[in-house]
C-alpha cells in the first residue's frame, strides 16, 4: 500500500496552502429574482479573471470584473445597467466567470 503525505505544515509549523481556494466556484446571484441590484460571489485562483453579463441573445451587456486577481473570493454588485449606464429591461440574463481554472455560467432574473 502506498500513501502520500504533505509534511510541510508539520515540519515548519506553517501551512502554505492557507488562504488559497481549493475550488473554482461561481455562486448563484442574490437576491434572484432581483430589482434593482444583485450580488454575485465567486472564488477563483490567481490570474486574469473576468465576470461578464449577457442577454438571452448572447450579447455582452456589461463587464463587472476584469482584473488580474490574487487567489480568493470576491463579491461584485450589478445594478441592472448596461455599458452605457442605461437600465436594462426585465428578463433573464446570464453571467459568465472566466479564469485560469475554467469558465462557469449561471442565469439570473431581473424583475421590474
Amino acid at each position: 500500500m502506498y500513501q502520500e503525505f504533505d509534511l510541510t505544515p508539520i515540519m515548519t509549523g506553517v501551512d502554505s496552502r492557507k488562504g488559497v481556494p481549493g475550488e473554482f466556484r461561481l455562486a448563484q446571484n442574490y437576491p434572484n429574482p432581483f430589482n434593482p441590484t444583485t450580488e454575485i460571489t465567486f472564488t477563483a485562483p490567481a490570474g486574469e479573471t473576468t465576470l461578464q453579463v449577457y442577454n438571452v441573445l448572447g450579447q455582452k451587456i456589461k463587464t463587472l470584473f476584469d482584473k488580474n486577481m490574487a487567489a480568493g473570493t470576491m463579491t461584485v454588485k450589478w445594478d441592472g445597467t448596461d455599458f452605457s449606464g442605461a437600465a436594462v429591461s426585465s428578463g433573464v440574463y446570464f453571467y459568465k466567470l472566466k479564469s485560469p481554472a475554467g469558465v462557469k455560467i449561471k442565469k439570473m432574473l431581473l424583475q421590474k
